[in-house]
């Protein structure tokens, strides 16, 4: 038997554990550098000024929903009050409201329509459609008819 000098190469081996270590390591090692660097960056103060309370990035979704609590609309602030206002008083008291406060504060005119409409919409879902149609009235044109009738529809 003849031993030759060239080294004899293995067809279909796809390399041992040595390399597939690395192949793990190249599709392992980058999403743990994401994600360690991702971390560093949330810890990091980003303000330049000291403080010794740092704010966690699962802290940032707390002060922004409080952030959005607090500089709410004056119009999505009225519409919560007369939805809330219509589960105990009928639209009819509610729609006297919605005047009074678009009377009283003139840039609440332009978005008058939409809430009237939001208003009707939640009257066919509390009274039926026809007790609802029996409220409306020209407040803000006819959207508040134009929203029972989307809801009825």
């Amino acid at each position: 038997m003849k031993h030759s000098t060239t080294p004899q190469t293995r067809r279909g081996h796809r390399g041992g554990p040595a390399r597939r270590i690395g192949r793990t390591l190249a599709l392992v090692l980058p999403v743990v550098l994401v994600l360690s660097g991702t971390l560093a960056v949330t810890r990091v103060n980003w303000t330049g000024s000291p403080s010794s309370s740092v704010l966690a990035a699962s802290d940032v979704s707390s002060v922004e929903v409080s952030a959005k609590k607090v500089t709410r609309a004056p119009q999505d602030v009225l519409r919560d009050q007369l939805m809330t206002e219509l589960q105990h008083k009928n639209p009819g008291a509610v729609l006297t409201h919605l005047q009074q406060a678009v009377n009283g504060r003139p840039s609440l005119a332009r978005h008058c329509s939409s809430i009237a409409r939001a208003l009707g919409r939640a009257a066919v879902h509390l009274y039926g459609a026809s007790r609802a149609q029996s409220y409306a009235r020209p407040v803000c044109d006819t959207a508040f008819a134009s929203g029972v009738l989307a809801a009825h529809s």
